[in-house]
C-alpha cells in the first residue's frame, strides 16, 4: 500500500520529498530553538554548530521543491537533494561527535569547557556583567530523553533526513 501516489511523474516524487525535508528540517531546528528560548536550555558551541546544516538545508530543499514543481531539468532538483543529503551527513557527524564528547569518548574543543570561573573585577558596568555569563560546557548533556542527549537525537534526525534526501536524489526517473 502506498501512502503517497506519485503516479508516473518522478518530479512529483521529488517535490514531495523536498517539501517534506524542508518542513522536517525546519521542525528539527525549530525544536532546538524551542528548547533554547522556551525551555531555557542554553546551547553550547557544538549545539550551535549542529544547527548550521539545517539553516543551509532548509532553503536548499525549498529550491529543490520549486525546481520539481516548475518541472525544471531533473538534475537541478536531484543535485539540490544530494546537497541536502550531504548536509545531513555532516549534521550526523556533528551529532555523533558532540554525543561522544558528552559521553567522554573523546575530547571536545578546547574553547568549549568551563574550566575557570570569570574573574570579578568589582565594576558594575554592562561589560562587567557580560563576564559573569559562562556558556555551558560541550561535555555536559543538559537533558537526556530516553537515554540520549539532544545531540544524539539530532544525529538520528540527520541520519533519517539524509537517507530520505539521497532516496530522492538517486531515485529512478
Amino acid at each position: 500500500m502506498t501512502v503517497i501516489s506519485t503516479g508516473a511523474n518522478p518530479s512529483r516524487l521529488r517535490a514531495w520529498i523536498s517539501g517534506f525535508l524542508a518542513i522536517a528540517m525546519a521542525a528539527t531546528v525549530g525544536s532546538a530553538l524551542a528548547f533554547q528560548y522556551i525551555g531555557g536550555y542554553i546551547p553550547c558551541k557544538l549545539c550551535y554548530e549542529q544547527r548550521i546544516p539545517y539553516y543551509i538545508g532548509i532553503p536548499l530543499m525549498v529550491l529543490a521543491f520549486l525546481a520539481s514543481v516548475l518541472r525544471l531539468p531533473s538534475w537541478i532538483s536531484r543535485g539540490l537533494l544530494a546537497l541536502g543529503g550531504l548536509l545531513m551527513l555532516y549534521g550526523l557527524y556533528l551529532g555523533i561527535f558532540h554525543s561522544g564528547v558528552e559521553w567522554g569518548w573523546w575530547p571536545g574543543p578546547t574553547d568549549c569547557t568551563n574550566v575557570a570561573a570569570p574573574v570579578d573585577t568589582g565594576g558594575n558596568g554592562v561589560l562587567d556583567s557580560l563576564d559573569k555569563f559562562v556558556p555551558p560546557s560541550c561535555d555536559k548533556a543538559a537533558l537526556r530523553i530516553l537515554g540520549l542527549s539532544l545531540a544524539g537525537w539530532q544525529a538520528i534526525a540527520a541520519l533519517i533526513l539524509g537517507a530520505i534526501a539521497f532516496k530522492g536524489a538517486f531515485a529512478r526517473d
